[in-house]
């Protein structure tokens, strides 16, 4: 009887080391949502650049259009939302 179950208690620990596989905080879908977020954000930053004049004196009116006052704060919040999404969102695995 020995002879038997030494060769199966040999062949199931093979099979749990096989199945084991590292366990992660978020799934695929959390850190392609987590990108997404990311990218907004920098998107947004990008689209709040400028606007700016070289001369001191001068006054430029281009810093308050629609683009840097309103569109890029609003894509950055956008961006935040998805953040905090991709992180309480349960992963399916």
């Amino acid at each position: 009887m020995a002879k038997t179950t030494k060769p199966l208690a040999q062949e199931a620990i093979k099979k749990t080391e096989e199945t084991v596989r590292p366990i992660f905080a978020f799934g695929k879908e959390n850190y392609i949502l987590m990108i997404i977020g990311v990218g907004l954000i920098v998107l947004g930053f990008i689209l709040m650049t400028g606007g700016g004049s070289k001369d001191p004196n001068v006054f430029n009116e281009e810093m308050f259009d629609f683009r840097r006052l309103t569109l890029s704060p609003i894509l950055i919040l956008i961006g935040f939302g998805i953040g905090i999404v991709a992180i309480m969102k349960k992963p399916k695995d």
